[in-house]
């Protein structure tokens, strides 16, 4: 294994695939470790001649051994609800990446959780903490909801129908593209001068009634706009929204993309295309 190699916790996931993709573009694959539950799940990673390792946050002993002679190590946050359960396998891959002797550790945390302590923030504040008292160099990648969750495939139906539902008050989102927080994630792995730095990752602002001019100017048909809460998760989100809570603004992501973070259009435009 190369003295200045890169592994990427979670590398199955949506997030750790964009992850290794762009590190593919950036370093030699025999330098990028992908650490999974199931290596079966990248296989095509495996032949583009990137190492894949078994590694499971409820396995500390194995995840160690998965991290041996690895420089630097993204840890992607577990996808694990219950913020007890998820502070723990953090804490535990934490020990795993100071057993192993990892030189540096990025974490994908999330907006806020330097200075909130409950809540949506409550696993990674406490998993700041552990990073910060292991004494191992650290960079913490603070993430906004994914634009994603909110620009996907799925607006075609609004398109269809005419209509677009949002109860957010008409306050702003502060999302990011997946696609975006993974190269962020990439420049950092890859670059120097980032050890001891919290980015607090932000894409630019857009609201429900901008996205609904979006979708008309881009389908060719009109779309509007209608003041109405879902139902669900997607309920909570926007009632976060209405609050006013996601319109924080950082210059953060830019910098690291050295680009602007995608527009809404453009999110528009590649969710509408598949």
């Amino acid at each position: 294994m190369p003295s200045d190699s890169i592994a990427v916790t979670g590398a199955s996931g949506a997030l750790g695939r964009l992850v290794v993709r762009r590190l593919l573009d950036l370093v030699p694959a025999g330098r990028i470790v992908a650490v999974v539950r199931d290596p079966a799940r990248v296989a095509d990673l495996a032949e583009r001649g990137v190492t894949v390792r078994r590694g499971d946050y409820d396995e500390p002993g194995g995840l160690a051994e998965a991290l041996a002679g690895v420089n630097r190590l993204l840890l992607i946050s577990s996808p694990e609800l219950d913020a007890g359960r998820r502070t723990a396998q953090h804490r535990d891959a934490i020990g795993a990446a100071s057993k192993a002797g990892v030189g540096a550790v990025a974490y994908t945390s999330f907006l806020g959780a330097d200075a909130e302590a409950g809540g949506l923030t409550e696993a990674h504040h406490a998993t700041e903490l552990a990073i910060r008292d292991s004494g191992l160099p650290y960079t913490m990648l603070r993430n906004p909801f994914y634009t994603d969750a909110f620009v996907h495939p799925g607006l075609r139906a609004a398109v269809a129908a005419g209509e677009l539902t949002g109860g957010t008050g008409g306050r702003g989102l502060n999302t990011a593209t997946r696609h975006d927080l993974a190269e962020a994630a990439a420049a950092v792995l890859t670059g120097d001068g980032h050890d001891g730095r919290g980015y607090d990752l932000t894409g630019p602002l857009w609201t429900f009634p901008e996205l609904a001019a979006v979708l008309s100017e881009v389908s060719g048909s009109p779309v509007a706009h209608r003041e109405e809460p879902p139902a669900g998760p997607m309920g909570f989100l926007h009632g976060l929204a209405r609050a006013g809570v996601l319109e924080r603004q950082t210059d953060d992501l830019a910098r690291l993309l050295v680009r602007p973070a995608t527009r809404l259009r453009d999110a528009v435009e590649a969710a509408l295309a598949g």
